[in-house]
């Protein structure tokens, strides 16, 4: 599951009884090195499909960890580019993987930028949000982009309770719901808190004209269903 450059099951522990920020600090030297890092099958997908939205100008990585995102942005944004996290030290490797770019440390539920972006991305930070918390994002991520903006994370879709995988992630919500009950600080991680539907909801409710289409090249599920699919959600002119 991990290299041999990974976190020790020690350094995971630690960090799974950290808050999510500490947490993030203590694993950053290795994250790369895990299977949380977003897979570059996805980041291609996610470029091949934005690139037939563009074109775009200007683009933000939304809790953008390591910076792995930043690809993305730099092969769709030939002008400004920007990496926000709340980490300080995922910042300081995304830095050192883009030293070009800017970094701004801030917490994404209160975006400090105003209508300075075409494009914003965002991978694997989802589930780090409680459903109480995804207007605040939504919102900041609104006022970031310019008018005609979009904004775009890939999600993955739940797998039938025929695969094994249902069961996984359902057995991992359960145990952080466990952790988070009886220790502080809480460690916010969740895969099932908000589904798809739930998620464009509250895009439309901050402003977006938000869809879903599927990453058919990520593959499908037992019953069909995409494994991934691709949040679109685009500032409408005339809002806000």
């Amino acid at each position: 599951m991990f290299s041999p450059q990974g976190p020790s099951l020690r350094e995971l522990t630690v960090q799974a009884l950290s808050s999510v920020e500490r947490g993030y600090d203590l694993l950053a030297p290795k994250f790369d090195h895990t299977p949380f890092r977003t897979p570059d099958s996805i980041l291609g997908a996610t470029t091949r499909t934005l690139s037939e939205r563009g074109p775009f100008t200007d683009g933000l990585d939304v809790c953008c960890g390591s910076g792995a995102g930043m690809a993305v942005v730099r092969a769709l944004c030939p002008g400004r580019t920007t990496g926000v996290d709340f980490s300080t030290g995922m910042l300081a490797q995304a830095r050192s993987a883009h030293p070009t770019a800017t970094w701004v440390r801030a917490d994404a539920r209160a975006l400090p930028f105003a209508a300075g972006f075409d494009l914003a991305v965002s991978f694997g930070a989802l589930g780090h949000f409680l459903p109480t918390e995804l207007p605040s994002l939504f919102e900041g991520v609104f006022r970031a982009l310019r008018p005609g903006g979009v904004f775009a994370f890939p999600i993955g879709t739940l797998p039938p309770r025929t695969a094994v995988s249902h069961w996984v992630t359902l057995g991992f919500d359960l145990t952080m719901r466990v952790r988070n009950a009886v220790w502080r600080p809480p460690f916010v991680m969740y895969y099932r808190t908000n589904p798809l539907r739930a998620v464009l909801a509250g895009l439309a409710g901050a402003g977006f004209a938000a869809e879903a289409v599927a990453l058919t090249e990520l593959g499908q599920h037992g019953d069909g269903s995409p494994r991934c699919q691709l949040v679109l959600a685009r500032r409408r002119p005339g809002a806000g």
